[in-house]
């Protein structure tokens, strides 16, 4: 009768072990806070093995080290001051040899006992349990166990404290992960905060002078004949040219700060087309290019901001003549499919390899190297042009067969009724 009590009292114990391990299991998973996730575990280690205190050690891959991560039973801040050996201590056999260790009432006696953390901290250890902490093919570091409470630490500890283990080994890597990638998103929205306000900055500071320069050359231009008119031409030109950059730099800006406001209205498509052909005919006509248009004869009604369509075709064109030969042709097309309107804007000139026709709508982006580069431009009109079609709900996208072979950059837009 006697032993069948016993053994139901182990029984249950182990039922309630394993509704504890459970429980781990389930928090490990839902939190993903290292500080919270270490005292977690070494609270539960010390709990299920009756023990008077748990700690994990965790490897430091930039010194060849063990530190005190967290701790139980004493003071963990004092302990992280400790860097423990991977030779000559228990914890680094442990790490070294990646397999459990158990040793009862004579702890501190063991050569590799490492004694610089029990002086340190005041405690004295008799019992000690420890295993590996793996996750794939590597150990992440060791978690510990001192002074049993009631009797020997046996081997059902090391089996409770190695399913510990292994649970916390994955929830501490995966703390690790979500930590290093918040940092690394942190410096990149610094990069992109940083790089927004000099672009805000830089089309701020930039337009006084050049509005200077602008009433200058129209007055020289109005004023000068003969060769000195040619001059104040270039000057002009050369001064709207970067007025254009200035203005793209801004409405980057914008739309970085999901600043830009939309004011939709019923318009054709095929009138704003016009508008957008209109503004770079100049500078296609310096290269002697062609505009081809390619309507229906009905208009397309879309409900978008005017002015900022129009804007997001002036940088699709002024695209398609940048990347033009002389004597080419760049044709504009638009046609209602079903309940939406395709627009495309097709070159004859430079191409785009197949790989790269995702990248040119990022920002900065040049197909050739800065510093070896033929074509002029910031690399941002296209990234403009499709943040302000994708505000209105339409989609842009960059069709070619490669270099050489021109472009075709598409839009579409739901067709208001």
């Amino acid at each position: 009768m006697v032993t069948k009590t016993g053994q139901l009292k182990e029984l249950q114990g182990r039922h309630q072990s394993l509704l504890r391990l459970v429980e781990l299991s389930v928090s490990l998973n839902s939190n993903l806070e290292l500080g919270a996730l270490l005292q977690s575990i070494t609270a539960t280690a010390t709990e299920l093995l009756n023990c008077e205190a748990a700690s994990i050690l965790l490897y430091d891959e930039k010194k060849p080290r063990l530190f005190f991560a967290a701790a139980t039973g004493s003071d963990s801040e004092k302990l992280a001051e400790i860097p423990v050996p991977i030779d000559n201590s228990l914890a680094g056999t442990i790490f070294r040899t990646n397999k459990p260790l158990m040793i009862n009432n004579k702890a501190q006696q063991d050569p590799r006992h490492y004694s610089l953390v029990s002086d340190h901290i005041k405690f004295k250890v008799e019992d000690l349990i420890g295993v590996p902490m793996p996750i794939k093919d590597r150990t992440v570091g060791v978690l510990e166990a001192v002074n049993k409470n009631n009797g020997d630490f046996d081997e059902s500890d090391v089996e409770i404290l190695s399913v510990i283990a292994s649970h916390a080994a994955i929830a501490i890597e995966n703390a690790r992960l979500l930590k290093a990638t918040r940092q690394a998103l942190k410096k990149v929205n610094e990069a992109n905060e940083i790089k927004s306000n000099f672009l805000s900055l830089a089309s701020r500071e930039l337009r006084t002078p050049l509005g200077i320069i602008l009433g200058y050359a129209t007055f020289l231009q109005e004023e000068a004949k003969g060769e000195l008119s040619n001059h104040a031409d270039q000057v002009l030109g050369a001064a709207e040219q970067m007025r254009s950059m200035l203005d793209q730099m801004s409405n980057l800006t914008l739309l970085h700060a999901d600043e830009m406001q939309m004011n939709p209205m019923r318009v054709s498509i095929q009138d704003i087309l016009n508008f957008a052909v209109d503004e770079i005919k100049y500078s296609a006509s310096r290269l002697n290019l062609s505009l081809t248009y390619a309507f229906q004869e009905l208009p397309i009604f879309v409900l978008v901001d005017q002015e900022k369509t129009i804007l997001a075709f002036i940088n699709i064109l002024n695209n398609a003549v940048r990347f033009s030969k002389a004597d080419g042709e760049i044709t504009v097309g638009a046609v209602q499919q079903n309940n939406e309107v395709l627009v495309w804007v097709n070159d004859k000139g430079k191409g785009i390899p197949v790989d790269k026709l995702e990248k040119i709508f990022e920002e900065f982006y040049q197909i050739e190297p800065p510093n070896t580069r033929s074509y002029g431009g910031l690399g941002i009109g296209l990234s403009i042009a499709k943040g302000l079609i994708e505000a209105q709900g339409g989609k842009t996208w960059a069709e070619s067969e490669g270099l050489g072979k021109g472009t075709t950059i598409k839009v579409v837009f739901p067709i208001q009724k």
